[in-house]
């Protein structure tokens, strides 16, 4: 079947090589079978924990580590609920303690409501992880210039929002984020905001290395239908992409020949 040639079209983020350009999260799920059954019919071979979240303490409750296995799926441990620099590094030291896990994800929340980013406390914290000898993926806004100081600041991969976290709204601004996969140099991947299948297409089609996706499977009426259909959708996307899409035109042009018309 013709399509992406895999050896030649590498997704690589922070030295870690991923088959999957598709990144899955692990809450918000019925139950710890059901993310591990989404996760397989994703595809995905990497995905985010909240590491606020992780069950640590309690050893009667069932852990995502029973049904997940970290030698086969990458974690990746990320800062969910962190509204300052100060939790943010205090949440990823920790993981590294637990886990010994140096690549993250990095979100520095500023307001509930939104929960768009701080970018100032995550200008401030990806500086300081990076110096600590993190690898840093980082949620930021769709601001290109915001974005550029985050790669110059030694970010691992530039993960700016489609639209408010669990909003299902799809991809709103298509310019900045086509800015900013223009002038960076280390992956984007889309986080947040992507509600269905066809949001994520049109992502990759943008030329975005990859989707994180978690609400828009997690709150699907058929989760594992759901995760499926994004697993498809990203390598239709990426495959569009990689064709390179057709001339728009104001004028209809036929289809068929007009010469030797009898």
């Amino acid at each position: 079947m013709e399509g992406v040639n895999l050896k030649k079209d590498i997704f690589k983020v922070a030295g870690k090589l991923l088959k999957s350009r598709l990144i899955v999260g692990t809450g918000k799920y019925k139950s710890f079978s059901e993310t591990a059954r989404a996760i397989k019919a994703s595809g995905a071979d990497m995905v985010t924990v909240a590491v606020r979240r992780v069950n640590i303490l309690d050893k009667k409750k069932p852990i995502l580590t029973d049904y997940v296995n970290p030698k086969k799926i990458i974690f990746l441990p990320n800062t969910a609920g962190c509204f300052s620099s100060e939790e943010a590094l205090r949440t990823l030291r920790l993981a590294r303690e637990m886990g010994g896990w140096k690549l993250v994800k990095l979100e520095v929340l500023g307001d509930k409501k939104t929960l768009f980013p701080n970018m100032i406390e995550t200008i401030k914290s990806t500086k300081t992880l990076v110096k600590e000898g993190f690898k840093v993926m980082v949620y930021c806004t769709d601001d290109p210039l915001l974005a550029k100081k985050l790669e110059d600041n030694g970010a691992s991969a530039i993960m700016p929002l489609a639209s408010p976290i669990g909003s299902g709204l799809g991809l709103q601004n298509k310019i900045n984020i086509s800015l900013i996969i223009k002038q960076s140099k280390v992956p984007v991947i889309i986080d947040a905001g992507i509600g269905t299948a066809s949001d994520a297409t049109i992502a990759m089609e943008l030329g975005c290395d990859g989707i994180l996706i978690n609400s828009a499977i997690a709150n699907a009426k058929k989760p594992i239908l759901m995760a499926k259909a994004f697993k498809d959708a990203v390598v239709s996307g990426r495959n569009s992409y990689l064709a390179g899409r057709m001339n728009k035109n104001y004028f209809a042009s036929a289809s068929s020949p007009t010469k030797g018309l009898i």
